[in-house]
């Protein structure tokens, strides 16, 4: 004989008693929540319910939705860009060359919008009070996005009582206007144009400032005649 005892059917009672359940703890733990759930007031469930449901509607609020790939898909949008931070000015130079005594001048600037809408610009000022500056031939010119612009800027002297015959970092007052914002900015300029703008100011205003002082009238001293 041999110690192996008679071999028991797969589906015999004994062996599905001993075989685990799969999920069997989980129903234990549902039939223990559902239990505790019915021994709750009603008052109790609708405030459970009640922070149930705001905590939902938090977490909607602060999980962003998924993008669908046609949102993907699509372009994201450039915000505009102020006139200011996309223009630029560059210094070129006399436009007309100065006449001795002229009390007015012309200046050649390149003027570039880097990107974005066109930019309408205007001078509307000078460094200097007694100074008036202004865009010819037109007062108020467009320059589009990515391109750049020659124009020249008239500047008369009308008074020489404020004027310094030497200009330190002149700037122009420009109004700058794209579909965002309309800005005043003034842009500073040294080197050449000083220099320029100091030639122009001394044409206008040396000679008055050179007018030696009045003399005074009548004689120096007087003398008695006995």
């Amino acid at each position: 004989m041999t110690g192996i005892g008679p071999v028991e059917p797969v589906d015999s009672p004994g062996s599905e008693e001993n075989c685990p359940t799969v999920g069997s703890d989980r129903t234990r733990l549902a039939e223990h929540w559902s239990a505790r759930w019915a021994r709750l007031s009603p008052k109790t469930r609708k405030a459970a319910l009640g922070a149930a449901a705001i905590a939902l509607v938090a977490a909607g609020i602060l999980v962003p939705p998924a993008l669908t790939p046609e949102d993907r898909a699509k372009p994201q949008e450039t915000p505009v860009p102020w006139p200011a931070n996309v223009t630029t000015w560059r210094y070129l130079g006399l436009a007309t060359p100065h006449k001795p005594g002229a009390t007015s001048g012309r200046f050649l600037f390149a003027v570039t919008v880097d990107h974005g809408p066109p930019v309408s610009l205007e001078v509307s000022g000078t460094a200097f009070d007694g100074l008036t500056a202004h865009a010819v031939p037109w007062p108020s010119f467009l320059v589009p996005g990515g391109t750049t612009l020659r124009i020249a800027v008239e500047i008369s002297v009308s008074d020489c009582s404020g004027v310094p015959l030497d200009a330190d970092l002149p700037f122009l007052d420009v109004t700058l206007r794209n579909t965002r914002a309309i800005q005043h900015h003034s842009f500073i300029f040294g080197g050449a144009y000083s220099h320029d703008l100091s030639r122009l100011l001394r044409s206008a205003c040396a000679p008055i400032h050179r007018q030696p002082p009045a003399r005074p009238t009548g004689s120096a001293s007087s003398q008695n005649v006995d």
